[in-house]
């Protein structure tokens, strides 16, 4: 690698019990102003283009609570409908996904959070 590239770094630290369970998940983006925040729960989703696939990292700490997870799962595909859209411009199937989104929503009883 050239010495002359920009470089950022973003570093994910993850605290076990035991039985190897997160207890604790810190993460920083010097780039960002973020340094040791803690966070309840992740999902990382990396292409690999060899391959022609996905790979993820999902974890979630053992005392995040439901509520939450559901919360975070909507705005997780919120995002990723928008994701999709700044990555295809694709409207009818941002539209669709974001009426998963709102049917997901109204199941589990979720109001609107921003």
């Amino acid at each position: 690698m050239s010495d002359n590239k920009n470089r950022s770094t973003i570093k994910i630290g993850i605290e076990l019990d035991e039985n190897r369970v997160p207890e604790h998940i810190r993460w920083s983006a010097p780039d960002g102003g973020v340094d040791a925040a803690e966070a309840k729960a992740m999902m990382v989703s990396m292409w690999n283009s060899v391959e022609k696939e996905s790979f993820r990292i999902d974890l979630w700490t053992k005392d995040m609570p439901v509520d939450e997870m559901r919360v975070f799962f909507h705005q997780t595909l919120v995002s990723m409908a928008d994701t999709y859209h700044r990555a295809t411009n694709d409207d009818k199937m941002r539209d669709t996904m974001i009426d998963f989104c709102d049917y997901f929503a109204e199941k589990l009883n979720l109001k609107e959070s921003k």
